[in-house]
């Protein structure tokens, strides 16, 4: 079966408003590509209990989580810590993650025309960044060596933990997807057919989506009401979506059914990927 797939969003600066996250909106681009969908998201501010209280949740979970953020080594990042809180598991220096840590440093050394000094304290401290959770696996990070992590749950969760950086964390994220999810990938054409279904009620509409997806256990049928819509007014948005060769029938059965029950009907929009 394919998992739920999950997104975790580790900020203060994102619940004050000083950061918009865009996360979000990527990581549904990233599992749409694969015919996968994110099932949820939880924003968590630097609350050392709330975070490791959000993780224990997904680790007993059966889904594959992507953490964003907070997995650096200043007093605000927690995300570590509380991964390895969460996991009831000591945290350890992952030896791969300390030799990309020292290479990247090297590197900074030698644009900076400077000598690499290992044992500086700052380039010491550097190194808790490849500290884990004991077990970790690593995530590369192409755009500056310092990497991420994996870790498994209990439930058989994957949790998967990247920076905050758009930059760093959306590379990453698709890597993991290569690497752990190719197995659920879908990428067969998907298609979403919807219709704007004027001044309707949920209510009434609920027996016919019950009984689309009852003769037709793969797709999936929708309603999206509005109520203040400035072209359309109050409306549903009514359709289906699924596999490309599921969906016609699926369409025909629905829009058959509400030219039968007297639906004043709009526009049409059809969404192929």
């Amino acid at each position: 079966m394919t998992p739920q797939f999950g997104l975790i969003i580790v900020g203060d600066e994102i619940l004050s408003g000083k950061r918009a996250d865009k996360h979000m909106p990527k990581v549904i681009e990233l599992l749409s590509a694969r015919g996968l969908a994110l099932s949820y998201a939880h924003y968590v501010g630097d609350d050392p209990q709330r975070i490791t209280r959000t993780l224990s949740d997904a680790f007993v979970s059966a889904d594959v989580v992507f953490s964003c953020g907070g997995i650096g080594a200043t007093p605000d990042d927690h995300t570590r810590q509380c991964a390895a809180a969460a996991l009831e598991r000591p945290l350890a220096l992952h030896p791969k993650a300390a030799d990309l840590i020292r290479e990247r440093m090297q590197d900074v050394a030698r644009e900076e025309g400077k000598p690499y000094e290992p044992e500086r304290p700052d380039n010491l401290h550097r190194l808790n960044m490849g500290v884990y959770p004991e077990g970790a696996r690593i995530i590369p990070n192409p755009y500056n060596k310092i990497p991420g992590f994996s870790c498994d749950g209990s439930g058989g969760a994957m949790v998967h933990f990247v920076p905050g950086f758009p930059v760093m964390a959306w590379p990453m994220i698709e890597w993991a997807l290569e690497h752990y999810c190719v197995e659920w990938f879908h990428r067969e054409p998907q298609t979403e057919h919807s219709v704007i279904v004027y001044r309707a009620m949920e209510s009434t509409l609920t027996p016919l989506m019950l009984e689309i997806e009852s003769i037709y256990p793969t797709i999936k049928v929708f309603s999206l009401p509005s109520v203040d819509h400035p072209v359309h007014g109050r409306h549903i948005e009514l359709g289906v979506k699924g596999a490309s060769d599921v969906v016609p029938a699926a369409w025909k059965m629905l829009v058959e059914t509400l030219h039968k029950i007297g639906a004043e009907l709009g526009p049409e929009m059809v969404r192929n990927r």
